[in-house]
């Protein structure tokens, strides 16, 4: 197959609506990025977690922790972790830094009702990947899994 602009987007609608209908399982390819809109607040810099919430008494909080720190290309490995000051069933999603920017990966999942997640994740940009659970403006500390 021949790689186009057009089949890249193409590649990336798929892989999106893919994570979509996979969300509820709690499991997302995280192949390619979702396409970002120009004012999509996901692309856009995340507040570290330990950043005071300006309506809130209490800063809201991600930790994650991946089960594994090196994968295969496409091997599936989960994140976990807990929320803290978020409301339960709120969606956490998964980011990953390229060149600089952090971009939102169709993978994300809905928090249990004391806060914890898991998540289902596949990569497939090999070398040291730079990754972070976001939910609104909240964000997990950066950790790394390397794609062999």
């Amino acid at each position: 197959m021949i790689v186009t602009k057009r089949n890249s987007l193409r590649l990336a609608a798929v892989a999106a609506l893919g994570a979509l209908l996979l969300g509820t399982a709690g499991t997302a390819m995280a192949a390619a990025p979702a396409a970002p809109a120009a004012t999509d607040p996901a692309t856009a810099p995340v507040a570290s977690a330990t950043a005071p919430v300006a309506s809130a008494a209490v800063s809201a909080g991600i930790t994650a922790k991946p089960s594994v720190t090196s994968v295969q290309a496409w091997q599936l490995f989960r994140v976990t972790g807990t929320t803290t000051s978020l409301e339960a069933g709120s969606t956490v999603t998964l980011q990953q830094k390229q060149h600089g920017t952090w971009v939102t990966l169709p993978a994300s999942v809905h928090t249990t009702r004391n806060g914890s997640y898991s998540l289902g994740v596949k990569l497939g940009i090999k070398g040291l990947n730079e990754l972070r659970i976001v939910s609104g403006n909240t964000a997990s500390p950066v950790f790394t899994v390397t794609v062999r």
